[in-house]
């Protein structure tokens, strides 16, 4: 029973560190850029996006396409680097959680 109760302290120690981790994940950012400098992103390592500057030099109205193509490929960008951040957070507290019998 004893290492019953120690797995549950654990675990709630775990989960503390996991909201602690996860608190300041949503305060951390990063930032990403395309077409030189021409759209920046913003985005919090909790994945939600904190803005979008687009140089108004880059607006074209005959190719939107090509605006389009660069705030995708920013937003991208800075949500695959908050994911990075979050995911290597995320390891550093659960590193060493070992639940007996599930690896």
């Amino acid at each position: 029973m004893s290492s019953l109760g120690k797995m549950m302290k654990q675990a709630a120690r775990l989960q503390q560190q996991i909201e602690q981790v996860q608190a300041q994940l949503a305060q951390r950012t990063v930032e990403a850029s395309s077409g030189g400098g021409a759209v920046k992103v913003v985005a919090r390592c909790d994945g939600t996006l904190v803005s979008l500057k687009i140089d108004p030099q880059a607006l074209d109205p005959s190719d939107v396409t090509l605006i389009e193509d660069m705030i995708l490929s920013a937003v991208n960008q800075a949500l695959k680097q908050a994911q990075e951040v979050a995911n290597a957070e995320m390891a550093r507290v659960t590193s060493g959680f070992q639940l007996p019998g599930l690896l």
